[in-house]
């Protein structure tokens, strides 16, 4: 008996199934890339709200200790507040009727006015391992190993803490960002007021 073997020509994909998977990623792609984008701002702002959080609580701590020891004082003329938080000597405001309440925290260099906050050192003293800040314009490029750029409002007496990655580029050079100027509506950041301890979330992007 004669067998008879057939043998099956194999073939690549037809132009119209080309077209087929093009159009298919092509919409996936649509589809994709903006949730991915919108998931990137989403953890921008999470970024932000809980390091403003987490800052919050660590003023409140810092007060509470100073409560805690008999709110304790230099004994100078002004008199000087201040605690030992976590092996660090902060020095904390001094209330001024109406206007300043007592114990909050401005920077380890001897201050009793809030216009003598000291916004990075505060930064520093909050956080256990703070993320790195720079007060620095010259640390405001995208190849500088910040992440936060600090500010102080002198006419406010505000601490401005800016999460560096969401500030607008410089239209010149793309390795830059363009200094906020104390702009609460440019960029993800939070402002504390040494006066009344309050720390605000300001979300732009």
């Amino acid at each position: 008996m004669n067998s008879k073997m057939s043998v099956k020509k194999s073939s690549g994909f037809t132009l119209i199934e080309l077209v087929i998977v093009v159009v298919i990623l092509g919409f996936l792609a649509v589809t994709a890339i903006p949730k991915f984008l919108d998931l990137t701002e989403q953890a921008k702002q999470a970024n932000i709200e809980g390091m403003a959080g987490g800052f919050a609580t660590g003023i409140s701590l810092a007060r509470a200790q100073w409560e805690a020891e008999g709110r304790p004082n230099d004994g100078g003329d002004p008199k000087l507040n201040f605690t030992i938080y976590d092996g660090t000597t902060v020095y904390l405001t001094v209330e001024v009727i109406n206007s300043v309440r007592p114990g909050y925290m401005l920077g380890t260099t001897a201050a009793s006015t809030i216009a003598n906050v000291n916004c990075l050192q505060v930064w520093n003293a909050v956080f256990q391992q703070p993320p790195s800040a720079s007060a620095l314009t010259t640390d405001l490029t995208v190849t500088s190993d910040v992440d936060y750029f600090v500010s102080q409002d002198t006419s406010t007496d505000l601490c401005h803490y800016y999460l560096k990655a969401t500030l607008a580029r410089s239209t010149t050079d793309s390795n830059k960002y363009i200094d906020p100027d104390n702009s609460t509506e440019i960029g993800n950041s939070f402002t504390y007021n040494p006066a009344n301890s309050s720390v605000t979330v300001h979300i732009s992007n």
